[in-house]
């Protein structure tokens, strides 16, 4: 049994896989209305995909933007997320740069949880890690694949060592060639989950194919699924009130 992470009352690793829902905006106008919009919707987690942001990476005008969100979400936890080009975001970003964002927001006192892309570097990625522990902010730790799945060892090597670097949420996305491929994701997130993980974590095979992965996480073993509102941030990201709906049902039946 992995144990839980919990941000303002919401259990990761618990019951029904939680879902993220992200914020990808290029405006601050746009991110706080798009924030404010998701009052109504069901949600555990929000995802703000600063890597969208036209300001960033500067940290005094993303700090700028984390501020008015935190009033705009409550107390609802927000993920924050700077994808860079490399593992299929919006923007290339030099390492320094990018670990001096993600410790800004660490240090902010605004964020939660903060993506880290845990191969940037061991020492970057210790840097930032050790610092948002200190600030009490949970790490996500990740790794994208969008030309291929690799094979099963290889992703489930891939999520410890994440835990070994510190993360507190290892998370994997993969893009499937076939359905076989969707099989290798499912079977390295159980294998992953029943004999090595302490601690939640996060697996999904994107696009459409990849799909069915986004809905059996609490099957297989992982924690989180992301749902979209209106723009998705990776593909096969379902609406997230469907996606609610069919978590419960689900759930309901195991």
């Amino acid at each position: 049994m992995s144990d839980i992470v919990e941000v303002r009352g919401v259990r990761i690793g618990e019951g029904i896989p939680k879902i993220i829902v992200p914020i990808v905006e290029a405006t601050r106008e746009e991110i706080i209305r798009k924030a404010e919009s998701l009052a109504g919707v069901r949600k555990d987690i929000v995802e703000w995909r600063a890597d969208w942001f036209l300001e960033a990476p500067d940290p005094a005008a993303v700090e700028e933007v984390l501020r008015e969100l935190r009033g705009a979400l409550g107390n609802t936890p927000l993920l924050f997320t700077f994808r860079t080009l490399k593992e299929g975001g919006e923007k290339a970003i030099e390492p320094q740069d990018y670990a001096a964002l993600n410790i800004s927001a660490a240090k902010s006192g605004l964020v939660d949880l903060i993506d880290v892309e845990i191969f940037t570097g061991d020492k970057i990625v210790k840097e930032i890690i050790e610092t948002a522990h200190e600030a009490g902010v949970k790490i996500v730790g990740s790794s994208h694949d969008f030309a291929r799945t690799p094979e099963k060892d290889e992703i489930v090597g891939r999520l410890r060592r994440m835990q070994q670097l510190g993360a507190d949420i290892p998370k994997i996305a993969v893009m499937p060639r076939n359905r076989k491929d969707v099989l290798t994701l499912l079977l390295a997130t159980e294998e992953m989950a029943a004999e090595y993980a302490d601690r939640p974590i996060i697996t999904m095979s994107m696009s459409g194919t990849g799909l069915i992965s986004r809905l059996c996480g609490e099957v297989f073993g992982s924690s989180c699924t992301f749902g979209a509102v209106g723009k998705t941030s990776a593909p096969g990201q379902m609406n997230a009130e469907d996606l609610d709906t069919v978590l419960e049902l689900i759930h309901r039946s195991l």
